[in-house]
């Protein structure tokens, strides 16, 4: 009988903390977004992955075309774009650069300017969003 309790509480023991261990706990340590005309470029780094292979990261914004006058745009002037891909995890950590460019019908061209706003990055696995 002592036998069987001490093989069992040798196995809760250490068992239950390789399962926590590997779950880990992601979360994004920075991202950086900059961009340039059109497009806009976010690089990152997100931490916590456990064991996992790899992370697959989206990112969303809304491009807007803004006149001189700093007036927002109509419907026709504003869009969502994407972009998104697999990124490999080394030590639990994932770096990752994506870019995404917006083309306006009709172009937005000098004197307005693109500007983006309701940036969002998200590892799409595991549910975690950056604002």
């Amino acid at each position: 009988m002592r036998r069987t309790v001490w093989i069992l509480a040798f196995l809760v023991a250490t068992l239950l903390p390789a399962t926590t261990a590997l779950a880990g706990n992601p979360h994004f340590v920075f991202v950086d977004v900059s961009t340039s005309g059109n497009t806009l470029t976010v690089t990152g780094k997100e931490a916590g992955l456990g064991d996992e292979t790899q992370v697959h990261i989206v990112v969303t914004a809304t491009a807007e075309c803004i006149n001189p006058g700093d007036n927002h745009p109509q419907a026709a002037n504003k869009e969502t774009v994407t972009a998104e891909g697999d990124f490999p995890v080394q030590n639990g950590k994932a770096e990752f650069t994506l870019t995404a460019t917006a083309s306006f019908q009709p172009e937005c061209s000098p004197p307005m300017t693109v500007q983006f706003s309701n940036i969002t990055v998200t590892d799409a696995a595991h549910g975690v969003t950056f604002p």
